[in-house]
C-alpha cells in the first residue's frame, strides 16, 4: 500500500533542474481534526504544509523548518513546523465572522508577512522574511526566492480540507549545462509546462502520472518515497521547563490564581499538562516533572 503522506524527489537527468513532490492525507487530518477550521483557513494551512514539507525535502540539515505567516486580517497567523524527521504540525488563528467561503490570501491576510526559520540542531539559526504580495502562497514563496540570494525555485501549492500536495522545482547550479543560455531555456520550458498542471490534478494525481503527462518528452527519475507523518512536540517535560523559567515565586503565584492547579495547553494538539503544588515544588527541587498528576487530551 502506497503512503498516503510522503515526499517524493526527482531530477531532470539532461538539466540542471531538481523537483520534489508532497502529498498529506493523514497528517492533515490530524492538523484539521484539532481546530474547527472554515474551509478557506483549512486550505491555506494545509498549503503551507505541504510547502514546509517540500522545503524539508530540499534542506540537508537536522533541525526544525518554521514557515509562519501574520496578518492584521480576518487570519493573523498561520503557523507550520516541519523536523528534518518529516514531522509535521500546524496551526491557524482567525476571526470566524471575517472568514467569507471563498475568500482569497490577499483578503484572508492582507498585508500580511511571510517568515521562514530554519533551526538547525547543531549551527546557527536562519530566518528569512517576505511581504505576503502574491496572489497566493505558491507565488509568495516563489517570489521569495526570486529576491533573496538562494536558487531559483518555484511552487505549485493546492489544498481542499482532505488533501493537500504541492511540487516544487529548483534550479541546481551549473553542472550538466554550463551555457547561462541553454540553463535558462530549460528553467522556462520546464515551469512553463508545471504552470499547466491544475489543481484538480496535483490533488487527485500520483507524482509518477502528473510526471509524465507534463513531461513525456523529459529524462525524469523519480527517487524512493520519503514518509511524513502527524507529530506534535510538546511534552510534560516541555511544559515543566517552561514554568521553572517563571522562577519559583512567580509559578507559586501562577498557581495560587488558577486554584491550586496550573494547565498548559498546547495549541498545536490539545494536550493538556496540569501541574498541582506537589509538582511545581518538586520541580523547583530539582526532581524535575516525573510523576505527573493527571494528563489528558
Amino acid at each position: 500500500m502506497l503512503e498516503s503522506d510522503f515526499t517524493q524527489r526527482f531530477l531532470f537527468d539532461d538539466t540542471d533542474v531538481r523537483g520534489e513532490w508532497a502529498g498529506l492525507e493523514r497528517s492533515y487530518a490530524e492538523v484539521l481534526a484539532k481546530h474547527p477550521y472554515p474551509e478557506p483557513v483549512a486550505a491555506l494551512l494545509g498549503e503551507l504544509l505541504a510547502a514546509a514539507a517540500l522545503l524539508v525535502g530540499t534542506l540537508k540539515f537536522d533541525g526544525l523548518l518554521v514557515l509562519q505567516a501574520r496578518s492584521a486580517g480576518a487570519v493573523p497567523l498561520l503557523m507550520v513546523e516541519c523536523s528534518s524527521a518529516r514531522e509535521v504540525r500546524g496551526i491557524a488563528r482567525y476571526h470566524a465572522e471575517q472568514v467569507q467561503p471563498g475568500a482569497t490570501l490577499a483578503e484572508l491576510m492582507p498585508e500580511g508577512v511571510l517568515t521562514m526559520t530554519v533551526d538547525p540542531t547543531r549551527g546557527q539559526r536562519y530566518q528569512g522574511i517576505v511581504a505576503l504580495e502574491g496572489a497566493t502562497l505558491a507565488d509568495c514563496l516563489s517570489g521569495y526566492f526570486a529576491t533573496s540570494e538562494q536558487l531559483p525555485t518555484r511552487f505549485w501549492l493546492s489544498a481542499d480540507s482532505r488533501r493537500a500536495c504541492g511540487v516544487l522545482l529548483q534550479q541546481l547550479p551549473a553542472d550538466r549545462v554550463k551555457d547561462p543560455e541553454a540553463r535558462e531555456a530549460d528553467w522556462q520550458h520546464l515551469t512553463t509546462l508545471a504552470d499547466t498542471l491544475t489543481a484538480e490534478e496535483l490533488l487527485s494525481l500520483d507524482p509518477e502520472t502528473v510526471l509524465r503527462r507534463l513531461y513525456h518528452q523529459e529524462q525524469v527519475r523519480l527517487f524512493d518515497r520519503l514518509p511524513l507523518q502527524f507529530r506534535c512536540s510538546c511534552s510534560r517535560e516541555r511544559s515543566a521547563n517552561a514554568l521553572a523559567s517563571l522562577g519559583r515565586e512567580d509559578a507559586e503565584l501562577l498557581l495560587q490564581e488558577q486554584g491550586g492547579k496550573v494547565t498548559i495547553d498546547c495549541q498545536f494538539c490539545n494536550q493538556r499538562y496540569e501541574f498541582d503544588a506537589t509538582d511545581i515544588a518538586q520541580l523547583f527541587a530539582g526532581g524535575g516533572s516525573e510523576a505527573p498528576s493527571s494528563t489528558r487530551h
